[in-house]
């Protein structure tokens, strides 16, 4: 190489010649007047997909970082800020639907018909995404009793097939929690100090219902009962075995360690070494309920504009849209963790020399 550059115009740089000659209608092709909301539709579906390549990218950078036996604690922040630049991204995917909304029911029938059987169900982009993100085949909702994945090419089906197997975020997240220390160490089981916490928490709220004098015996029935209920699931969590039983009828997903490692973190989340996986643990659980606020606006959107019509590629429209919004989600235990929540005061103190290690510190010498 001469060490010479050639010169690089905006325009040749982003390829707009492509770009701007991408948008094909249909109507055009096909009808005596071109429809034209047809230009809007193409080009909002488009966005879509470019900002899908663009979270792609952002997770597989942070499955990257997570895809080793010993994860780099200082490239947890970076991994955070890829999670919120996707999150960024989410609010876009989201208000680019008030966008589509400009579009009237009549202006988008003039078009719809020529678009069969093409469907959002058939962008692999976003399936790719769910499942890196770690959606599993048995959570999916079927689609007109077509496997999800049949819509793609034998490589595109090849790669979604390696990350169902165990190279998801989700997993790596899982085994990454499963490695977390101050679980049970000599001097201080975690564990079974927190037992004794929620034991003492669960007795004096008891108390304070018995001893309240304006309360009906009713009421005093009633709350004592759901004090009750909300034991049975904090027993039914923290023991491993009943813990498995969960996992096995499909009701958790996450690991028993990992789990117990996630509580932990958010416990203290305050000591300095635990924030930033704190903030790992919250990234995921935005990204997941930002792809839900995304499919119940889809689903408004389609109530709004086609009623009860039938969606393009053949799935029930409205009702399976807002089905996927409530089944969905991938990152759903970690708001378990938020039942298992203490407040800071009932937490198990910790020993000096764990919120030693810690917190940030360092000697000097003389």
């Amino acid at each position: 190489m001469n060490g010479k550059k050639d010169k690089v115009h905006y325009h040749s740089y982003l390829q707009l010649d492509q770009i701007l000659s991408a948008q094909k209608l249909r109507s055009e092709e096909l009808l005596v007047k071109p429809a034209h909301d047809e230009t809007l539709f193409i080009i909002i579906h488009q966005v879509y997909e470019l900002w899908f390549k663009q979270i792609i990218h952002e997770l597989n950078a942070v499955i990257d970082r997570f895809n080793e036996d010993r994860v780099d604690e200082r490239n947890i922040g970076i991994a955070v800020a890829n999670l919120d630049r996707v999150i960024e991204i989410q609010k876009l995917l989201v208000q680019q639907v008030r966008v589509l909304e400009t579009m009237t029911s009549l202006d988008f029938l003039e078009f719809r018909n020529l678009l069969f059987p093409a469907s959002g169900f058939q962008s692999f982009q976003f399936r790719h995404i769910e499942v890196l993100l770690g959606l599993k085949e048995k959570e999916r909702l079927t689609y007109g009793k077509v496997h999800y994945q049949d819509f793609f090419t034998p490589t595109q089906k090849k790669l979604l097939d390696k990350l169902e197997n165990g190279g998801s975020l989700f997993d790596l997240v899982t085994r990454w929690l499963e490695r977390t220390p101050f679980l049970d160490l000599q001097e201080f089981n975690f564990l079974e100090q927190y037992i004794v916490s929620v034991r003492r928490m669960f007795n004096e709220q008891r108390q304070v219902i018995v001893q309240d004098t304006q309360m009906t015996h009713e009421e005093k029935d009633m709350r004592l009962e759901m004090i009750q209920n909300s034991e049975s699931f904090f027993g039914q969590v923290l023991d491993e075995e009943q813990y498995q039983e969960l996992i096995a009828n499909g009701t958790m997903k996450l690991s028993y360690k990992a789990t117990m490692a996630a509580l932990l973190i958010n416990l203290y989340q305050d000591e300095p070494i635990l924030q930033m996986p704190f903030n790992l643990l919250e990234r995921l659980l935005n990204i997941d309920e930002l792809f839900t606020t995304w499919r119940y606006r889809h689903a408004q959107m389609t109530m709004g504009m086609l009623g009860k019509k039938p969606g393009t590629g053949g799935s029930s429209g409205h009702d399976y849209l807002r089905a996927t919004a409530e089944k969905h989600h991938v990152f759903k235990d970690f708001h378990n963790i938020t039942t298992l929540l203490i407040p800071r005061s009932a937490r198990p103190e910790l020993p000096k020399f764990i919120k030693k290690e810690l917190g940030f510190y360092f000697t000097h010498k003389g």
